[in-house]
Parts: structure tokens; C-alpha cells; sequence
């Protein structure tokens, strides 16, 4: 009976999603202040019943009812209750029914922090995230029930959840993705209702920056999980490897990044309307299609859920629905609201366009690699794979190019900027990174690499071009106010989110270059020595956990004559399906990590084993936390809040009626 709580409670999420949609809908057409105030109760109704069908589901995974098809493929009487929750989104039905709790937080919380915004406005955005719900509820009830029966005949005991997503990263990760996916549809809302209304000025863009900050934020912190996830747990010692499902995430991440910097001279300046608006279509549109990549079965990934082509169908369809629906809007109504303001040939309007066109020539490199093999198998050109060569050929320059515009970018005034005031900010920036990037790679290894001089040498561009951008803004403002200077916390955001790339940039780079890796034959008490560190194979050890057991390994790692760690690389047998798994042991730190996996065992006592030295691999993901919470310091900013460039949105942009 629990199962059918939650389907019905389902069913009542579809039925407020649909009102939701259509009772706002009408009153921004008929003008009717009833239907438009009807948004937000409906808006809390939804969210109550999604809500309630999630608890109920994860209760069932908790209660091991095997009578449910869903928990009887995904968990069994000896997953651990941790993995037992995470299992409840650790496949396609639980995965989709987190997305549509997590559009219905969306909802809620725009509900709940746009009651300053014109009643008119908050109706047709949540009138378009209803429609958007209605689409992933009907997509959940008709094709992807998580509550569905095994009965009459269900199984005594349950499948063992994959034993990759029995980890810590399966809690975080998805959650977080998810987050951030869905956190663009608001921005999505936002320009549909904008283009519904005939109206874009600088309070909408004011409005739109924290939500897409915000959301922007949350894909970029699960996006590095899901890179740190991979990296401990796969055991191949990469943190990237351009997988499709990698690349379904990083492409709205790529037109989120485009959509916050338009977004910006959207507001500042009132340009840029028309691609600010497609810029928010591309970025939810390219979530959908990630949903389409991993849940339809056209792409072979370790991450993609396998699920029969009915489904793929469904969200292909609509998926387009979305995308033609609404270019087909942004053609009627896009063109009645470009911008009228103009602007220099060295300006930050310029370079910020600039940015833009490298982020979406980057997003299209990343989509034709992605989709080629498809469609290479559609015009049966034979069966074609696009690896890491190919992405890391085209993207490689466009990073190099984009670090380059981001140190100068950030230096530049609006509308026109003096040649000579910007060479003397840039001039000891350009020397200090020039400087750095010739000498530090002599430090690094006997042999000079080019490739670590670009690396460092990007990064302390950015980094210096930050630092002297600090210094002229509070030096120019101490000359002219007394007491405390403020700046923006968008200012601060901006700069954090920067650094983070530079940091990003350097760990990546060196990590690339300077990696080092070996397998070698070990058995207990032999020792081996790879790049100064030794590795003693101290003893191997039968262990058990809840529903594995497992060969561990104790390997003592040293320098010298000092002892660094103790570590316990693990091969696992689980003992419900029987697949095999390896568990690295990593010694980590801020500026290398030692990186041991266990191989197949060999003759005798003998173990295959692969070590890697992996130097500021760490920095990969640091940058990536400074670049989310950059993105969470500017999405703060006070000025948000304040909603006080209405006025001033008035005098910027005309209104189409």
C-alpha cells in the first residue's frame, strides 16, 4: 500500500504542475489577478506531493520491499543503509523522480524570493516551469514509474546496486548535478516570460543574475565531484577523459558560463538582449539534452543508465518541443527587443563578446564530438568513436585564448577604454607571468617543457592582472572617498571565480605534463621505487565489509628515510553479483598526490600494481570550489535584493507592449 501512496501522491503533483501552467497562464492573458495570485499555492501544493513520493520511495529502499520493481533492481538486504538511500536516485526512475523534486524546490524557492517582482512577471515564469514540470511528470508516470510491482511474484532477495555507485560520490554527486541542471530552467523561465511579455530591461537582468549564479554555481561544484568521484574510484588515476556523459554536463556549463557574462552587459548597458535570451534557451536546452544522452541508450558510458529506446523517444521529443517552441518565440519577439547602446572598439563590452563567442565555439566543438558517432551510425558511415585527441586538439586554444581575454576583460571600462591607462595596469602583470613561466619549469624537472611555461604562465596572467585590478580599484577609491571602501560583492565573485580558473589551469596543466606512471610486479616484502618515493609491499590481507569481501594490500610508502603512509589499496569481490572492483589508496596532498590501485594477481604471491605520481592534481578541484563560490559571492551581492534598477531599467530599455 506504501508504494501506492507515493504513486498517487505523484499523480497529485501532475495534477498542481498542470494548473500551475495553465491558471497563471490565462491570467497574464486576461489580466485576471485571481489566476495570476493562484501561482504560488499551487506552486506549494506540487512541491508537497513530489515530496511526499520521494520519502515514500526511499522508505521502501529502507524497508527492502522487493515487491517494488524498482528497489528489487537496486538494492538487496546487505547494501549498507547509507547506499540504500543514495540507491533511491542511482537509476533511471529514482534519478528522474530527484530532477522533478528538485524543479519543484526550484519552483518553491523562486516563489518564495520573487514577491518584490511585478505579480504579472512571476506568474509567466512559474506558468513556464509548470509546463516544464508537466513534461517530467508525465514523462515519470507514463514511461519511468519508480513504484511499479513485481507482484504476484516478487524476487526474496533484491539485485546489488552497481558497485561504482556504492560510494560517497553517489550522495553528493547526482544531488548536486541535478541542482544545477535544473537551476536553468529558471533562467529559462525567465526569457520565455520576458519574450511572452515583450519586455527585457536591466531589473530582468537584474532579477535573472542571482538565479542563474545560483544555478550555475551548483553545476559547477557537481560537475568537479563527479571529476574527483571519478578519479578515486575508477582507478585509472584521470579526472577527466571527455566521456559523452562528462560532456552532457560540461555543455550547459559552457553556455551557463556565456549566459552570467551576458547577463552582466545586459544589465550594465542594456546590449546584448536578443543573446542573452537564446543564451538562457541554450543553456536549459543543453541540460535536456544531457537527460536525452544519458537516459535514451544511443551512447556507451560508464555513467549513462541503460533504459530501453521508448524512453529516449519520449524525451527526444520533448526536447524538441522545448527547443522549437521556443526559437520559435525568440523569432517573433526576439528581434522588437535589441538594444540600442553602443559602445567602444577597447571596451569590456567588446571582450565580454568576445568571451561568449569562444564559450559557444568551445560548446559546438564539444556537441559535433559528442554527437558525430550518432550521427556517423545514422548515415551507416560505419561505427566511429571521437576520443580525447580530437577534443583535446580544439580545446586546448580556446582556453589559451580565453585566459588570455579574461585577465584583460576584467581591467577594461564600460562603453571605451584609454590604450595607455590599460598598458600600465597590464605591463607588470605581462612581466611577472613572463618572468615565472621561463624560470619555473627549470625548477620543475632537468628536462624544459614549453607546454608547463603556457600553463604557468596563463595562470599567473590571471592571477597578477587580478591582483593589479585589486589595487587600482581601492587605491582610485581611497583618493576619492573617505572612510572604508565597499565594493561589490559581484566584484569580489568575479575575481574569486577568475583566480579559481588560473588555479584550475595550472593544476591541470602540470598534472598533464608531469604525471608519472608504472606498473610493477610486487609480492610481499619486495619494494620499488618510482620517482624517489618507495613502495614496500608490506602484506596482503583477506577483509570483509557488509556485502563485499575483499584482497588488501598494505603498502608503506616512504621517502628516503622517512615513512609518508600507510596505504590499503583493495581488490572487491561483492557478494551479490559478483562483479569485481578496485579501490585505489591515495596519499593526497596540496602539491602531489601517490596514487596506488591493485592490478590482477600474478604467479605465486605475486600482484600486478599501477602507480601513479600525480603533481597539483588537488588544485584541479580547489579551483573549481573558488570558481563555485565565486559564483555564490556575486549571486549575494546586496544589489540583488534591493531590486532598485527598475528605474533605471525604464530609462535604459523601451517596453513592447
Amino acid at each position: 500500500m506504501t508504494a501506492e501512496v507515493g504513486h498517487f501522491a505523484l499523480i497529485l503533483g501532475l495534477v498542481f504542475a498542470a494548473l500551475q501552467m495553465l491558471l497563471p497562464g490565462l491570467g497574464a492573458f486576461t489580466g485576471n489577478r485571481l489566476w495570476l495570485g493562484s501561482a504560488r499555492p499551487l506552486v506549494a501544493g506540487q512541491f508537497v506531493f513530489v515530496a511526499i513520493s520521494f520519502v515514500v520511495l526511499v522508505m521502501l529502499f529502507l524497508q527492502d520491499d522487493f515487491t517494488v520493481r524498482y528497489v528489487a533492481a537496486n538494492s538487496n538486504t546487505l547494501l549498507p543503509d547509507r547506499y540504500k538511500v543514495s540507491a533511491v536516485w542511482g537509476a533511471h526512475e529514482g534519478s528522474l523522480l530527484l530532477w522533478v523534486l528538485i524543479l519543484a524546490l526550484w519552483t518553491l524557492a523562486v516563489t518564495v524570493f520573487s514577491r518584490s517582482l511585478p505579480l504579472a512577471l512571476v506568474a509567466r515564469v512559474l506558468a513556464v516551469m509548470g509546463a516544464i514540470s508537466v513534461g517530467f511528470y508525465l514523462f515519470l508516470l507514463l514511461t519511468s514509474n519508480p513504484f511499479s510491482r513485481t507482484l504476484p511474484y516478487p524476487p526474496v532477495e533484491g539485485a546489488d546496486l552497481n558497485p561504482l555507485l556504492q560510494d560517497f560520490g553517489l550522495i553528493v554527486h547526482p544531488p548536486m548535478l541535478y541542482m544545477g541542471y535544473v537551476g536553468f530552467s529558471v533562467a529559462f523561465a525567465f526569457a520565455i516570460a520576458a519574450l511572452w511579455q515583450g519586455r527585457i530591461d536591466a531589473a530582468w537582468a537584474c532579477w535573472t543574475r542571482p538565479w542563474t549564479n545560483i544555478a550555475w554555481m551548483f553545476l559547477t561544484i557537481g560537475i568537479a565531484l563527479g571529476s574527483w568521484w571519478a578519479y578515486y574510484e575508477l582507478g585509472w588515476g584521470g579526472w577527466w577523459f571527455w566521456d559523452p556523459v562528462e560532456n552532457a554536463s560540461f555543455m550547459p556549463w559552457l553556455a551557463g558560463t556565456a549566459l552570467i557574462h551576458s547577463l552582466a552587459v545586459t544589465e550594465k548597458r542594456g546590449v546584448f538582449r536578443s543573446w542573452t535570451l537564446l543564451l538562457a534557451i541554450f543553456a536549459f536546452s543543453l541540460s535536456l539534452l544531457g537527460t536525452f544522452l544519458v537516459r535514451s541508450g544511443v551512447l556507451t558510458s560508464v555513467h549513462a543508465f541503460a533504459v530501453d529506446p521508448e524512453r529516449g523517444i519520449f524525451i527526444l521529443l520533448f526536447l524538441g518541443v522545448v527547443i522549437c517552441g521556443s526559437l520559435t518565440l525568440f523569432a517573433l519577439r526576439g528581434p522588437v527587443l535589441k538594444g540600442v547602446a553602443s559602445f567602444g572598439g577597447l571596451s569590456r563590452e567588446l571582450f565580454l563578446l568576445l568571451n561568449n563567442i569562444l564559450l559557444m565555439v568551445a560548446t559546438a566543438t564539444i556537441l559535433l564530438g559528442t554527437l558525430y558517432p550518432l550521427i556517423a551510425a545514422v548515415m551507416e558511415w560505419g561505427r566511429l568513436s571521437v576520443g580525447p585527441p580530437y577534443f583535446n586538439f580544439f580545446f586546448v586554444p580556446i582556453v589559451v585564448a580565453l585566459a588570455l581575454l579574461v585577465a584583460v576583460a576584467a581591467l577594461l571600462r564600460w562603453k571605451r577604454t584609454r590604450v595607455a591607462g590599460l598598458l600600465s595596469q597590464l605591463s607588470l602583470p605581462f612581466l611577472a607571468s613572463l618572468g615565472l613561466a621561463l624560470v619555473v619549469p627549470l625548477l620543475l624537472s632537468d628536462s624544459y617543457s614549453w607546454g608547463a611555461a603556457l600553463t604557468i604562465g596563463l595562470g599567473c596572467w590571471i592571477a597578477s592582472a587580478i591582483c593589479s585590478d585589486i589595487h587600482h580599484k581601492l587605491r582610485h577609491k581611497k583618493s576619492r572617498l573617505a572612510g572604508p571602501v565597499n565594493l561589490p560583492g559581484s566584484y569580489w565573485g568575479m575575481h574569486l571565480a577568475h583566480l579559481g580558473l588560473a588555479v584550475c589551469i595550472v593544476g591541470a596543466g602540470l598534472t598533464s605534463i608531469y604525471s608519472e606512471e608504472r606498473d610493477i610486479r610486487l609480492e610481499p616484502g619486495d619494494q620499488a621505487t618510482v620517482s624517489g618515493y618507495q613502495f614496500r609491499f608490506a602484506s596482503l590481507n583477506k577483509v570483509r565489509g557488509k556485502n563485499y569481501i575483499a584482497d588488501q594490500a598494505t603498502i608503506t610508502l616512504s621517502r628516503g628515510d622517512k615513512q609518508l603512509a600507510q596505504l590499503y589499496p583493495e581488490k572487491r569481490r561483492y557478494l551479490a553479483g559478483g562483479q569485481v572492483m578496485t579501490e585505489a589508496a591515495i596519499d593526497p596532498g596540496l602539491w602531489r598526490d601517490v596514487y596506488v590501485s591493485l592490478g590482477e594477481p600474478l604467479t605465486g604471491e605475486a600482484w600486478a600494481v599501477r602507480v601513479y605520481i600525480k603533481p597539483l592534481v588537488r588544485w584541479i578541484w580547489l579551483g573549481a570550489l573558488m570558481i563555485g563560490l565565486g559564483g555564490l559571492v556575486a549571486a549575494l551581492d546586496k544589489r540583488y535584493r534591493r531590486n532598485r534598477l527598475a528605474e533605471r531599467g525604464a530609462k535604459v530599455v523601451g517596453v513592447v507592449a
